[in-house]
This record gives structure tokens, C-alpha cells and sequence, in this order.
């Protein structure tokens, strides 16, 4: 069966590529910590073993460089209010990473990252709804397990998954199923703690509910050691536990995947 599912990773990778790296005013020591911290390490192995059959639209760079789950109108975007809109001139730690870009600068980083990625979802949900009618997207993350300084929501709850949603373009039906099967897996979750919402392209957001959404964020505790190193025993027990919550949805028809 063609999964009527699209994974959507936008936090995974560690690459810096090599024409920017001055660009940044931080010491090569000092830029790898912050790329430890800020990286959802192994999210692209973790849902892509979990749900194989889903076409994936993975962000082939650090997201220091151009984050793709932020707005690029800063003035809609929450997080610029830290210095971490589209493009950080913040770190985790609210120090300064770059000087801001120019105009010019800003709009190539966009032309040449954000925008092709999110051409790219847009097209893999539109095929899948011309051949489905329906589609899911899990936007795929992790977050550490203790509150950073950059968070705008440090006291929320730090739940083994947290699940963020969208109140036009997650169903109850959808959300309710995956906090069930974690449950009863033995994990907790919350609701929009210690993130919120969920990523659906600007064609489709707020105007077609065939389009689904929810975001899965993994505790790193879970899987990722204190050196930042990525435990494989942990790894796998998570993507037991996200395909369990896989076939749970596909006992739905409506979610075939």
C-alpha cells in the first residue's frame, strides 16, 4: 500500500557548509556545542525506520543556518523575539551566534534553503493527496530534557513525547490514538508542552482539512547520551514504540498508511 503519510525532518542535521561557516562569531569549540544542543539528533533514522513507507522531506542543514520550521516574515514568527526567527543571530543560550544578515544576504540563505525545502513538502502533499485524497504529515523532532535559556516556555511540562497540534488541521481522533497507544506502551505525553503546533504547508494551511498534521517530539533522554552521543539500544526502543503508534493509525481506514 502507498502510504498516505509524509514525514517532514527539518531539525536533524549538523552541517555547516563551509562558505558560511565565517558567518558565525562563535570559536569552532564553541559552534559545535551549540550544534550539539540545538540538533534533533537521529530524527531522520527515528521516523524513517518508524514509518518506512512515508516519502520524507529531511532539511539537508543545520538549522543555525536557516531554521525551515520558522516563519520568514519575522514579524509572524514568535521565536525572532529571542533572535531565533528564520535566521538565528541568538543561540540557546540567548548569546550572539551572527551579526544580522543584510537584506541581500537574508534573501539568498532563503532562496538557496528555505524555500526549496518547502517547495519540496509541497509537492510530496499534493501528490499524496492526488493519490489519497487525504494526507498526514509528522513533523519530527526531539528536545532535550531540561529546559534551554532560548525556550519561551521553560516551566512547561518535559513528557517522554510531546505532541503538537494544530486546532484546524489535527483531528482529535488522530491525537487521541497516538496518546493512547504511548500509554499504553508506558510513555508519557502532553499536548503543546514544551512545544507547540505542527508544520502544514502555506498552500494548504487553514484552508483544506484533507491535509493532517502533528508533530511528535521525542525526549532525548530517551535515546541521546549526556555526551550528545546517540545510544542505538535507545534508538530502537523509540522506533518500536513509533511504530507501534504507526500500526494503531492504520487500524483507522481513514489513516491508511
Amino acid at each position: 500500500m502507498i502510504s498516505s503519510l509524509v514525514l517532514h525532518i527539518p531539525h536533524a542535521s549538523t552541517e555547516i557548509p563551509p562558505d558560511l561557516r565565517d558567518t558565525f562569531l562563535l570559536s569552532q569549540q564553541e559552534l559545535q556545542v551549540e550544534i550539539n544542543r540545538i540538533t534533533d539528533h537521529a530524527t531522520e533514522l527515528i521516523f524513517q525506520q518508524a514509518f518506512p513507507a512515508a516519502p520524507a522531506a529531511v532539511f539537508p542543514i543545520s538549522r543555525l543556518v536557516v531554521d525551515p520550521e520558522r516563519f520568514c516574515d519575522d514579524s509572524k514568527e514568535p521565536m525572532s523575539s529571542v533572535g531565533m526567527g528564520v535566521i538565528y543571530t541568538r543561540g540557546t543560550l540567548r548569546q550572539k551566534l551572527r551579526e544580522a544578515p543584510t537584506p541581500l544576504a537574508r534573501q539568498r540563505l532563503l532562496d538557496q534553503f528555505y524555500h526549496p525545502h518547502h517547495r519540496k513538502l509541497e509537492e510530496i502533499v499534493d501528490q499524496t493527496l492526488a493519490e489519497h485524497d487525504r494526507c498526514l504529515i509528522i513533523d519530527g523532532h526531539s528536545f532535550p530534557s531540561k529546559a534551554l535559556p532560548y525556550e519561551l516556555n521553560a516551566e512547561a511540562a518535559r513528557p517522554d513525547f510531546c505532541l503538537g497540534t494544530d486546532d484546524f488541521h489535527t483531528a482529535e481522533k488522530l491525537v487521541g490514538r497516538v496518546e493512547s497507544e504511548l500509554q499504553r506502551l508506558g510513555y508519557s505525553s502532553a499536548r503543546n508542552e514544551p512545544f507547540s503546533g505542527t508544520i502544514v504547508p502555506l498552500k494548504h494551511y487553514r484552508k483544506d482539512q484533507r491535509v493532517q498534521s502533528l508533530m511528535i517530539e521525542i525526549n532525548r533522554k530517551l535515546y541521546v547520551k549526556e555526551d550528545y552521543s546517540v545510544d542505538r539500544a535507545g534508538v530502537q526502543k523509540v522506533v518500536v514504540a513509533l511504530d507501534s503508534v504507526r500500526e494503531k493509525l492504520a487500524e483507522n481506514d481513514y489513516f491508511a498508511f
